[in-house]
């Protein structure tokens, strides 16, 4: 055991309140110390409420109140000045993604947190999910061979409103995650295809979007993100040369969870275990297996980076990892606007 990490949260919309502040409550390793939020009654109120903890008007009072590390789950263009100025404070950082909205200001972050020798990792839940967590370990045993081509969907039928502009857009936000998934699957990318669609013309959010990357070591990704697409298609196809593993879909469970009010303290070892029906399967032509799915692990990823502050783990997401999904996603949108595929140095 290792002395609980005194953590606050910056921020209380949807991220900050089912994303974050269960899963901070939930770990023996972090002390939950508040919620740093805008100057709003309501908002205090419904903090007090749910969490039974103090709010905070800014990052110097959490951090006078013995604040070691924070986690930031605001609106993507906050990001990285409240990065900056937590960095400069003195405290570990989680970063909820998109992490900045290009690859020069995610460098300079990470130089910044290198520089004053301050943690610093990004929000990359998605790397804990059932399904991904499944593939991985199939890729591992060799069940699938060697992966060529990785199918990934984060699809959704919602044109009205769309996606929310706290997300900076569907490349960005459910990109970060794509792209993160593809990269720990197969590696640094050399070129970048992709298309764009935006609500309300050139001006508005993309609500619909598709990329294909191609790997060094010879792989493809391709992805699809959208908020108007009537029938979503699977969530993972990921083919290798000697079997393809298939979810249809819906996603990850721990969501969820999540928003119906469960936390990991609740369900214990029940946590993130999927259903029977939602299992993924191997297909080898006319031969189909059912996968039991790997119990999906949000709730490892706090008790993590409190090891990586103390010092006796590694951070649960390499920074410079969100730097190299950045600068994918630079690229997938400089190929959107000219048509062109874009290759990477």
């Amino acid at each position: 055991m290792i002395t609980p990490l005194r953590m606050g949260l910056v921020g209380y919309g949807f991220g900050g309140r089912y994303f974050h502040a269960p899963l901070l409550a939930s770990a023996p390793e972090c002390e939950f110390l508040g919620v740093v939020t805008r100057n709003s009654p309501e908002r205090r109120e419904q903090v007090g409420k749910e969490l039974g903890l103090p709010t905070y008007a800014s990052l110097e009072e959490l951090a006078v109140a013995g604040a070691e590390a924070v986690a930031i789950s605001t609106p993507a263009d906050t990001h990285m000045p409240l990065v900056r100025q937590a960095l400069g404070l003195g405290l570990a950082v989680v970063c909820d993604k998109p992490f900045a909205l290009d690859a020069d200001a995610a460098r300079e972050a990470v130089e910044l947190a290198e520089r004053l020798g301050v943690t610093l990792t990004v929000y990359q839940n998605r790397r804990w999910d059932s399904d991904f967590l499944t593939l991985r370990k199939l890729i591992d045993s060799g069940a699938l061979g060697t992966l060529t081509r990785f199918e990934s969907r984060f699809e959704r039928f919602a044109p009205e409103p769309g996606p929310p502009a706290a997300g900076g857009g569907t490349l960005r936000d459910f990109g970060s995650h794509l792209v993160d998934q593809a990269l720990v699957l197969s590696g640094p990318v050399e070129q970048v295809y992709a298309e764009v669609h935006r609500r309300d013309g050139e001006d508005g959010l993309d609500d619909d979007v598709f990329v294909a990357l191609t790997h060094r070591n010879g792989a493809r990704s391709h992805i699809w993100g959208s908020w108007r697409q009537g029938a979503p298609g699977p969530r993972f196809r990921a083919a290798g040369t000697s079997g393809t593993y298939v979810v249809d879909g819906p996603m990850d469970g721990q969501e969820g969870l999540l928003i119906s009010g469960a936390t990991p303290a609740s369900l214990g070892d029940r946590w993130g275990a999927e259903p029977e029906e939602r299992w993924g399967r191997v297909q080898r032509g006319d031969r189909v297996e059912r996968v039991p799915s790997t119990r999906g692990a949000w709730d490892t990823f706090y008790p993590a980076f409190a090891g990586a502050v103390r010092g006796t783990r590694p951070v649960p997401v390499d920074p410079w990892d969100a730097v190299a999904t950045a600068t994918v996603l630079d690229a997938a949108r400089a190929g959107a606007a000219s048509g062109q595929v874009v290759r990477l140095p």
